[in-house]
């Protein structure tokens, strides 16, 4: 169902049954991993005009594995990776 480079591609899923006899699949939550499990690659220091898509592309070879630095950073939201300057990412090792 999804891609292997997906965040997602190791959660199970499962079923919600609703009143009506409808038959909903879901992934289940997903939780960030620790942060201490993740051996660093290197660390990357965010500069202005900072892009998370060219910082994976750049390290990690490819801009769809963003997650990865999420995961290693401890955030959910990429975003968060680059809105301070001067913020050390941790790259971590695949």
């Amino acid at each position: 169902m999804l891609n292997e480079s997906s965040r997602y591609y190791d959660i199970e899923t499962a079923k919600w049954q609703t009143t009506s006899n409808q038959t909903i699949v879901y992934l289940r939550r997903r939780f960030l991993p620790s942060p201490q499990r993740f051996e660093v690659l290197q660390e990357h220091q965010v500069s202005e005009g900072d892009r998370l898509d060219n910082i994976t592309a750049n390290y990690l070879h490819d801009p769809e594995l963003f997650w990865h630095l999420c995961d290693a950073n401890n955030t959910m939201h990429p975003n968060e990776l680059t809105a301070q300057i001067g913020r050390l990412l941790r790259i971590p090792l695949l």
